[in-house]
């Protein structure tokens, strides 16, 4: 017996349908028949696809994303070093004949100088503008669409302020400092004299294994807490971060003058800020300075102020990976 749709009371169908007591056939595919492709999963794809690429090409990745999308990062450094190339020219050509070889180490010195401090003020920027930028111009929807974690994204752009911008700083340094001296030492063959004494007068070696541990022990490493604080700030103000990251310094400051009779925290971060013992085995004041040995490494590993500041910088980061994961677009 059959109904009006075809179909066998008994669970059979008619002839030239199904065979009877056969299984209709599920024709919608289920979980286990969708291939994993990125992006296909049930939390936006990004678990997924974090669990395929290894920890070090994400940061890798991460890294050069905020160098592709920051470019005044290595513009402004690269700027200030064209103009100390050309200003060095010029004055190699105006100075007397064998002048360079009195004038080259002050005129190394302000090189390395100038671009350190051209690094410190865009480290400054960047980490103060890092984490308030993308949530000011709404990119942090995208970014958090991407298979990287909070703390990955905040790791990735400590990273950029403690290391690519130093060794950017070195790699510019150097070029330059050779470009000044290549350009003097023409102008010493020019006039007749030795172009190569400035290479055999400078230790040129030593002066630049010394300018890298600097810019690492000092300006990278202890410098660490400063730029985990304004990143602290970048992913909690919603507006005016810089006013947020030295109004509470200056109010501490203020406070514990007028109220405790003490100047502790300001003798701390001046000593913070000067590089501290720190700098003492990496000193920049002169060209000629030596370069480290090892006993003044370990030394640096030694002091407690560099460790005292790396945790407190670690805890700055936790609290701007927690804030960028609950903050969203202003």
């Amino acid at each position: 017996m059959t109904n009006s749709s075809g179909t066998n009371l008994d669970g059979g169908s008619r002839p030239g349908g199904r065979g009877a007591g056969t299984e209709p056939r599920n024709t919608t595919a289920g979980p286990a028949d969708v291939p994993d492709t990125p992006g296909d999963s049930h939390d936006g794809g990004s678990p997924a696809v974090a669990r395929a690429l290894p920890a070090r090409q994400v940061l890798y990745w991460s890294v050069r994303r905020e160098l592709w999308e920051h470019r005044w990062l290595y513009i402004a450094p690269l700027v200030v070093a064209g103009v100390i190339v050309l200003g060095s020219a010029a004055g190699a050509i105006r100075a007397p004949a064998g002048a360079a070889l009195l004038i080259m180490p002050g005129a190394l010195n302000f090189a390395a100088g100038a671009l350190m401090a051209t690094y410190a003020i865009v480290a400054v920027i960047y980490c103060l503008e890092a984490l308030y930028g993308e949530r000011r111009d709404r990119s942090i929807l995208l970014w958090k669409s991407l298979p990287v974690s909070d703390i990955g994204a905040v790791l990735a752009k400590a990273f950029v302020a403690l290391l690519a911008l130093p060794l950017l700083t070195f790699a510019l340094t150097v070029v330059t400092q050779a470009v000044m001296l290549l350009t003097a030492g023409a102008v010493l063959a020019a006039t007749g004299m030795d172009a190569g004494a400035l290479w055999t007068h400078l230790p040129v070696l030593p002066m630049w294994l010394a300018l890298l541990c600097h810019l690492i022990a000092v300006h990278s490493l202890y410098f660490a807490p400063v730029y985990g604080w304004l990143l602290l700030v970048s992913a909690w103000a919603r507006r005016a971060p810089f006013l947020w990251a030295t109004l509470p310094v200056a109010a501490v400051l203020i406070v514990e003058k007028l109220v405790l009779r003490t100047s502790v925290f300001a003798a701390m971060l001046e000593d913070r800020m000067a590089g501290g013992r720190a700098a003492i085995p990496f000193p920049m004041g002169n060209v000629l300075a030596r370069a480290p040995t090892l006993a003044s490494v370990e030394r640096f590993l030694a002091t407690p102020g560099l460790w005292i500041g790396l945790a407190i910088f670690a805890a700055f980061l936790a609290g701007a990976a927690r804030l960028r994961r609950y903050q969203g677009p202003i």
